[in-house]
């Protein structure tokens, strides 16, 4: 009934001539067999974009699709209703009502504060007469320790003044976290996606009475103290020559009751090796003005039309296509269409080129004159071939190598901009490498709650991703700036971003009290 239905529809729009309409229902089945075999793939393929030449026989998973299990039938279920003691107010920066609470089994260490008063010319004059405990929770990697903090209680003798050693300043004034933990936290959660409730968890297990509503206040106060350090690194990163950019997506707060909102993070990378995130509830050409304004250079991103629309009529910008994205193209046509493993092929020489390239160091004039030696005529030889092919009678325009020759013709100019100046790459794979931790934190923590949670992940991944791209421990660092930030100069906050940090303070990082506990 349903081919019916299809072959009346094609018919009256063909005037009922038969073998147009076989034709065009041929097409659309093979479109559609072409976009199965692409979810299929996505399902149970290989990730990996290396090409294969000699694949041996292997079990394809995807030939089981068909012989899956009909599902089971619902469970039943029932409807249970109670009552419970609401819950006491508290400071949002208290650990639990009480104040810190833990088990017989949780380490302590002791700290022993010293008097000045007891080392001075008049030290006979004052005498210990007890001890004030001051607690706070801290964090080794995978296990928590409670510091606790021995402060003399001095009596001055002539006068009988009493006095204690104040305790140690915190991060937060008040705050029962020590900076080991903050730091934890946010290594934990976005740089091993480890969720906070999985955290909780964690602590729960090791004997801590933690409220998890005060895991995620300590979370945002922490991001909120490391904004500056990201503006100024989102500014070092404009003045960039060459600028990578790309999105992807992410579901942040509430569009209705029931749905979240479709949202994005907009990932630039500098030529300093440095990386910025930025969030947007828009694809739009918008975003990127708004944030790539004052920019003057080369832009290398895909080929999203929202990049062609912010770069039309401005001649600051020289736009660069990536040839990891052309290739993909090619790629998906590769099993369907006979000829587009040559596509494969000479896209694979300009890969070889640069893989030279990088072995023999070549940089600036040389590493121009050698792309122009060897990866020119390729290309040159590339376009000529979409172009031969274009012209056959027999491509069909929804066929994938069709669509793929399209691409390629649209944006060569774009595509070869990289021969041209040294310092492009020749595509963005060093920013999608980079900006993995969205995508892989996403399948952990599935959205944000709110836009603001947007907003703190792209601050607190700027940083970590530009740790990792510097080869800077994201804990050791953390620790330091969570300290310094609020003592740093702000006209020096540029000396507190992971590449500056990373010259000047990394062999003497500040470090939490655990380090120094005994």
């Amino acid at each position: 009934m349903q081919v019916t239905d299809y072959t009346a529809k094609y018919a009256a729009s063909t005037e009922a001539d038969p073998a147009a309409v076989i034709e065009t229902l041929q097409a659309e089945v093979a479109s559609l067999k072409e976009q199965l075999d692409w979810f299929k793939r996505q399902l149970f393929g290989r990730k990996s974009e290396k090409r294969i030449i000699d694949n041996p026989d292997q079990l394809d998973l995807s030939a089981l699709l068909d012989n899956t299990p009909p599902p089971a039938d619902p469970e039943p279920t029932e409807e249970i209703t109670y009552r419970r003691r609401k819950p006491k107010p508290r400071n949002a920066d208290d650990v639990t009502d009480s104040g810190l609470r833990f088990g017989p089994d949780v380490p302590i260490e002791v700290i022993e504060l010293s008097a000045p008063q007891l080392e001075g010319p008049e030290a006979d004059q004052y005498e210990v007469i007890d001890h004030k405990i001051s607690r706070r929770l801290a964090q080794r990697p995978g296990s928590y320790v409670v510091l606790e903090y021995r402060r003399p209680v001095l009596r001055h003798k002539p006068s009988s003044h009493l006095m204690e050693v104040p305790a140690p300043s915190a991060v937060f004034e008040g705050s029962l976290a020590d900076v080991s933990l903050l730091a934890g936290i946010l290594v934990d959660k976005f740089a091993y996606h480890l969720p906070l409730y999985r955290q909780h968890q964690r602590l729960k297990d090791a004997g801590i009475t933690l409220s998890r509503s005060t895991l995620t206040h300590y979370t945002q106060r922490a991001i909120e103290l490391l904004r500056p350090i990201v503006d100024a690194q989102w500014r070092h990163i404009l003045q960039s020559k060459v600028l990578a950019m790309d999105e992807t997506p992410i579901k942040a707060g509430r569009k209705k009751k029931g749905q979240m909102q479709a949202t994005g993070y907009w990932p630039i990378y500098g030529e300093d090796d440095e990386l910025c995130f930025t969030w947007s509830t828009s694809r739009g050409s918008a975003h990127i003005e708004q944030q790539l304004e004052g920019f003057t250079g080369v832009l290398l991103s895909d080929g999203y039309a929202a990049y062609d629309r912010y770069a039309r009529n401005k001649p600051q910008i020289t736009q660069a296509q990536c040839w990891a994205h052309t290739r993909r193209y090619f790629e998906r046509a590769h099993k369907s269409d006979p000829a587009a493993p040559e596509a494969l092929t000479l896209i694979g020489g300009l890969y070889r080129v640069e893989q030279q390239i990088r072995e023999k160091g070549l940089e600036g004039e040389n590493k121009l004159d050698y792309r122009s030696r060897h990866a020119l005529p390729i290309t040159d030889a590339f376009f000529a071939w979409c172009h031969q092919q274009r012209q056959r009678m027999d491509r069909v325009n929804t066929d994938p190598l069709a669509k793929a020759l399209v691409y390629a013709d649209n944006h060569q100019a774009q595509l070869k901009v990289y021969l041209g100046d040294p310092q492009v790459p020749i595509d963005t794979n060093h920013l999608e490498r980079a900006l993995r931790v969205i995508p892989m934190g996403r399948k952990n923590w599935l959205f944000c709650w709110s836009e603001v949670g947007a907003k703190h992940v792209g601050i607190i991944q700027s940083l970590l991703t530009t740790c990792r791209l510097h080869n800077v421990d994201p804990y050791t660092y953390l620790v330091d700036v969570l300290q310094r930030v609020a003592l740093h100069p702000a006209r020096a906050i540029i000396e507190l971003t992971p590449r500056v940090w990373k010259a000047r303070f990394a062999e003497h990082p500040l470090r939490s009290d655990l380090d120094h506990a005994h």
